[in-house]
């Protein structure tokens, strides 16, 4: 993964990560979210957070991944038990309205500029069918946040940015909602 420095790409293909996503960041960033029967997932890197979304969805789970050694890695775990697309999230290769639910987690530090990031936001609202949910979570920018990103693409987003953000791409003000901790935050917007 050519945005990650080596230690970071240990850490996110490490036994303590994938606990750490299966005990605390998942079930909190999908608090109150019900996975639809069409969910995609945005950037899996190494597959933490998909391992935990294959046994979470009941319906297909497909995920989008930028990285092609990535994708490919994904491909040969899971087969055709989910679909593995290689492309970028700022311009998805998937048809309109084709999933119920989108995620991404603790990725979008790594879209290199906040206007891709937008355009992020975008393509997750093309994908989504109309009531669908995007959700997910990522970190707070901070001194350590940043240290585990030397060498990395580090783009933060600031949360209380993101309502308007969301917006701005499409998604209904009522249905934005961003709760904040000391080191992350959670998102959930829905499509009108």
């Amino acid at each position: 993964m050519p945005s990650m420095n080596r230690y970071h790409q240990w850490l996110c293909s490490s036994r303590i990560w994938a606990r750490a996503v299966e005990k605390d960041l998942l079930p909190w960033a999908l608090d109150e979210v019900q996975l639809g029967a069409d969910t995609l997932e945005i950037g899996p890197g190494y597959g933490a957070t998909t391992r935990v979304l294959e046994r979470r969805t009941g319906g297909r789970l497909s995920v989008l991944e930028v990285d092609r050694d990535a994708a490919e890695r994904l491909r040969a775990q899971y087969g055709d038990r989910i679909a593995v697309v290689h492309g970028d999230g700022t311009a998805m290769p998937l048809p309109d309205a084709a999933f119920d639910t989108v995620v991404c987690f603790t990725m979008l530090h790594h879209v290199p500029t906040p206007r891709q990031q937008d355009r992020l936001f975008a393509e997750a609202l093309r994908v989504l069918r109309p009531g669908g949910v995007f959700a997910g979570c990522d970190g707070r920018a901070s001194r350590g946040f940043r240290l585990v990103h030397l060498r990395d693409t580090y783009v933060p987003v600031p949360p209380e940015t993101l309502p308007a953000r969301l917006r701005a791409a499409g998604f209904a003000a009522p249905g934005i909602v961003v709760d904040v901790t000391k080191d992350h935050f959670r998102f959930r917007a829905v499509r009108p």
